[in-house]
């Protein structure tokens, strides 16, 4: 018995949008006529997808699964109608454009917005962990993440390569100093983005590489709250060296002894290396990729001046 697409359409917009109400605005179809489909979806192969309560629906354990496996299949149905828009024309459409950061991504989008003015954008930010977990799961067509595991679903494009330094407040006694060794960052307090931090893993390996330990006071879930902290003397912090925004009482130090990086790559579903947007983002970084990274060249020589 083979599934009618209106069904699987009906019963993705249901539980993307959580009830019908919302989910016949959104098709523009009548609120009867989803249910009938659901139910008619449900039917056919004597299962329960959705849970229905007074005001809003649940998903059973099936309709879980299916939901999975819906996302994808309806990011396919868009691609296809990016793809016939765009035939012969610039690519138009809606990118999301998943992130660890808004460094690299306001870099990116500024020179494909220019090249691309009719495509609508949105962001989402996170660790480099749940940055890849969208592209995984269809959320975003393209991702800037740094040092995740390979994944056989993901295609990965090195982008640039970024020093991990260390940063400290005025009242700091290393605020006038140019560098720092690992041995001496074991005895400081720090505080730290999340265990998914990209920074924070690359720095956490390189001092277990020497044996040493880190003291964290302090765990928080946003970089400008790590940034805050450090400026409050709650301790000290590290930071890729693109990201450092410089502050009148803020100062990075370079790691003298070891040399501590992270790699950025852009990163899109295997699955959708068709798509015409993701397509004509790749040719942007391309381009981008043979021009110098000038905003870390400013902000090194704003930190030495």
């Amino acid at each position: 018995m083979s599934i009618v697409f209106s069904q699987l359409r009906a019963f993705h917009a249901v539980a993307e949008h959580g009830g019908f109400t919302a989910a016949s605005r959104v098709l523009n179809i009548g609120q009867p006529t989803l249910t009938i489909q659901v139910r008619d979806l449900e039917a056919a192969y004597g299962v329960e997808l959705l849970i229905r309560k007074s005001r809003r629906i649940e998903l059973t354990p099936t309709g879980a699964a299916l939901f999975g496996i819906t996302r994808g299949v309806m990011k396919f149905c868009d691609e296809a109608h990016e793809l016939l828009a765009a035939h012969g024309l610039s690519p138009k459409g809606h990118l999301r454009l998943a992130t660890v950061g808004p460094f690299h991504a306001t870099e990116i989008l500024a020179a494909f917005k220019r090249e691309h003015p009719e495509v609508q954008i949105s962001t989402l930010l996170g660790n480099s962990e749940r940055t890849l977990r969208h592209i995984i799961d269809f959320e975003a067509e393209v991702a800037i993440l740094a040092d995740v595991r390979d994944d056989a679903r993901a295609v990965m494009i090195p982008y640039r390569t970024h020093r991990v330094v260390v940063f400290v407040n005025g009242d700091h006694p290393w605020f006038n100093r140019k560098s720092v060794t690992l041995r001496e960052l074991a005895d400081q307090p720090f505080v730290l983005r999340e265990r998914g931090s990209t920074t924070r893993r690359a720095f956490e390996a390189a001092m277990e590489e020497q044996g040493l330990k880190i003291n964290p006071v302090f765990e928080i879930e946003s970089r400008e709250g790590v940034w805050k902290a450090v400026e409050r003397g709650l301790g000290i912090s590290v930071v890729a060296d693109f990201e450092f925004v410089p502050h009148s009482n803020l100062r990075t130090l370079e790691i003298r002894d070891r040399v501590i990086e992270t790699q950025y790559s852009i990163v899109y579903h295997r699955d959708r290396a068709h798509s015409p947007i993701i397509k004509a983002f790749i040719d942007t970084v391309s381009r981008m990729k043979e021009r110098p990274a000038l905003v870390s060249t400013k902000r090194r020589e704003a930190r030495r001046s």
